[in-house]
């Protein structure tokens, strides 16, 4: 019978969860295991503890790291932290038990600039044992970076680029909704923001990629972080903000050369955001500008992101590498495994 693709997730939270059950459906995909720390699910069955209808999966949830990639495991999916500097040491064993992996740590995005010595560390580890990794999702990993570029593709040149994101993070799930401060007093959200606790992460990640794929030569990247604030009293369905509290983040981070801003994207992430959309503008031969009305959804993107890059993984060049070298496309559920 032909080989499938035999993955592991790392991490069965919501957006681990999202990209189990997506990952279900594909034919050329076969779930081998699951890793996560939390009691409540080690020990359990996996399609149970992701809440899949076609539950039980025949997979169980381990704490056990090293025995689960014991394999055979050819791809680990893996979604624990935002913190490069926290999932390093994850990412490496998953490494050196010959795993290929796609993580959602937005860090890993492109660490080039931010943490060297940890991407030269994970590079060499990976063409070590001749597999790849990469860090994508929806943002960073396509919207403000991908997508660009992709675009770019029928530009003759480009002077400029701005990106603009309005979420409403009311439709997203409870641990983002908190991470982006909502709910928060101002005087709260600014000591948060701070301490580097409230943040969406990877917006330096994504100017940088877009720069080095443009050719742009940026050599200063700046980030400001300030709260939205409620207009009038929301409720999610995992919270409640009222009027005057912090309803979510407005962030910007702008690529400099020589002093003139090259690259500005914007993120406006709070529950209740009016007319949410994504908006790319290029300015060059010719001025291009696109716009996803109502915005690209970030749960449904980022599990659909991460499983359309299973075959590209193992496909791609050993060491690190970035969603600007991967050949994003649709992965089909009815892809037979070769």
């Amino acid at each position: 019978m032909p080989k499938q693709i035999r993955i592991v997730q790392y991490g069965v939270g919501p957006i681990g969860a999202s990209i189990l059950r997506l990952t279900r459906k594909k034919k050329a995909v076969q779930i081998v295991g699951a890793i996560d720390r939390d009691p409540l699910k080690v020990g359990r069955d996996l399609g149970e503890v992701v809440g899949a209808p076609d539950a039980p999966w025949g997979v169980k949830v381990s704490a056990d790291a090293a025995k689960t990639l014991a394999g055979p495991v050819d791809v680990v999916l893996h979604s624990t932290s935002s913190y490069l500097k926290d999932v390093v040491e994850q990412l490496l064993a998953c490494v050196n038990a010959g795993c290929c992996v796609i993580s959602t740590c937005e860090e890993l995005a492109y660490p080039f600039r931010k943490s060297p010595p940890l991407a030269d560390k994970l590079d060499k580890a990976a063409k070590r044992e001749g597999v790849a990794l990469v860090g994508t999702g929806v943002n960073p990993g396509f919207v403000m970076d991908k997508l660009v570029l992709t675009l770019a593709a029928i530009s003759q040149r480009v002077d400029t680029v701005k990106v603009r994101r309005i979420v409403d993070a009311s439709q997203r799930r409870e641990p983002l909704q908190r991470k982006i401060g909502a709910g928060m007093s101002v005087v709260e959200f600014a000591e948060k923001t701070a301490a580097g606790v409230i943040k969406h992460h990877g917006l330096p990640e994504s100017v940088a990629m877009v720069a080095d794929g443009l050719g742009i030569p940026v050599d200063t990247i700046t980030e400001t972080i300030e709260p939205v604030i409620a207009q009038e009293n929301i409720t999610t369905e995992f919270l409640e903000v009222a009027a005057g509290r912090a309803a979510g983040v407005h962030q910007i981070a702008r690529g400099f050369s020589l002093g003139r801003e090259k690259i500005i994207l914007e993120l406006k992430m709070y529950v209740g955001a009016k007319d949410p959309a994504d908006t790319i503008e290029l300015t060059g031969e010719p001025n291009i500008s696109m716009i996803i009305p109502g915005g690209t959804h970030g749960d449904i993107a980022t599990a659909a992101v991460v499983v359309n890059a299973i075959p590209l993984i193992v496909a791609a060049p050993a060491g690190l590498v970035t969603s600007k070298d991967l050949p994003l496309s649709f992965f089909s559920s009815e892809t037979s495994p070769d």
